[in-house]
C-alpha cells in the first residue's frame, strides 16, 4: 500500500523555523509536493519537486521556504524560515502514481506573532 507519512509542525513564533519530512513507501515518485490549507480556505500548492531536483514554489514562500528530497531514503523535507503568521495551515505531502493522488495526514504549522 502506498503510504505518505509526515513528521514535523508544530509551533513556533513568527521569524522562526519550522522543517517538516515526509516519508514515501512502497514508489518512488517523479514529483512530489507541499500543499497547505489554512482554515477556511481552499487547499493551495506550497512548493514542488521532480525526482532530478527541479523545484516550483508558490510566491508566497520564494525566498523562505525550501524543498528537498532524498531519493536514497524516499524522502521529501520543507525547510521553512522566516515563518509569519500567515503561514499558519495544515501542511499535506502529496504524490501522484498513475494519476491517483496520494495524501500525507497532514501536520499542523502554527505561527504566533
Amino acid at each position: 500500500q502506498v503510504q505518505l507519512v509526515e513528521s514535523g509542525g508544530g509551533l513556533v513564533q513568527a521569524g522562526g523555523s519550522l522543517r517538516l519530512s515526509c516519508t514515501a513507501s512502497r514508489i518512488i515518485f517523479s514529483t512530489m509536493g507541499w500543499y497547505r490549507q489554512a482554515p477556511g480556505n481552499q487547499r493551495e500548492l506550497v512548493a514542488t519537486v521532480t525526482i532530478t531536483g527541479s523545484t516550483n514554489y508558490a510566491d508566497s514562500v520564494k525566498g523562505r521556504f525550501t524543498i528537498s528530497r532524498d531519493n536514497a531514503k524516499n524522502m521529501m523535507y520543507l525547510q521553512m524560515n522566516s515563518l509569519k503568521p500567515e503561514d499558519t495551515a495544515v501542511y499535506y505531502c502529496n504524490a501522484s502514481f498513475r494519476s491517483v493522488p496520494y495524501w500525507g495526514q497532514g501536520p499542523q504549522v502554527t505561527v504566533s506573532s
